[in-house]
């Protein structure tokens, strides 16, 4: 079980707080705002308020026995620079910054942020490539070059097995599993038989994969 610290507790950091106590993670939260503090306290194992630009402080919270440092301060740039250069400072092992900008990312970076977050980046292209393309159902960018898509089985595949299609031949794309509703079938091999109501979850290069299925 990993131990979290989560500096700022705006909506962003207040989302992640509840996704890390779905993992059961061990999470001490920060904030100065004493409401947001008390509001996270059932869902977190312990939170403090204080100032988290205050290097004293953040000795205070034993920096190095966290596994990561997870900063999501989103109003106040000169604050998460500060935060994440003291962190660093201080021994932290992986801190990850939140940025909104491509600037902020290069100065959260030079300043002790091991990896940056880009919420509303990541969101906007998200949503961008979802609704743009109605054969799209999901999408996952892997790094600048890879990507997992859920797309719908194009017409010409249906009723075809993978193995007929010769995808990841012809077309340098791996099928990782095949949904239908809520059901997923992982176990895909060369005999699975694709249908107009599935959809496929697909890794592949992203040029090679907008161009397969049009996106």
């Amino acid at each position: 079980m990993k131990s979290i610290l989560l500096i700022g507790l705006g909506k962003f950091g207040r989302h992640i707080a509840r996704e890390l106590n779905k993992l059961d993670a061990q999470v001490m939260a920060v904030d100065h705002d004493e409401e947001k503090v008390n509001e996270v306290l059932p869902i977190v194992t312990n939170a403090q308020i204080g100032d988290s630009t205050n290097a004293a402080f953040l000795k205070s919270l034993g920096i190095k026995n966290y596994d990561v440092c997870i900063v999501t301060i989103g109003d106040n740039f000169q604050n998460s620079l500060e935060t994440t250069s003291i962190l660093k400072e201080l021994g932290a092992q992986l801190v990850v910054s939140r940025a909104t900008e491509d600037v902020q990312a290069k100065f959260l970076l030079r300043n002790g942020a091991d990896e940056i977050i880009y919420p509303e980046k990541q969101l906007a292209k998200w949503v961008a490539i979802r609704y743009t393309s109605k054969h799209v159902f999901d999408y996952i960018e892997l790094d600048s070059t890879h990507a997992i898509f859920e797309v719908s089985v194009p017409e010409d595949w249906q009723g075809k097995s993978i193995g007929q299609i010769d995808i990841r031949r012809r077309y340098n794309i791996n099928i990782l599993a095949v949904k239908d509703g809520n059901q997923i079938n992982a176990t895909v091999n060369p005999d699975t038989v694709l249908s107009e109501s599935e959809t496929m979850l697909v890794l592949g290069e992203l040029k090679t994969l907008q161009k397969c299925f049009r996106i």
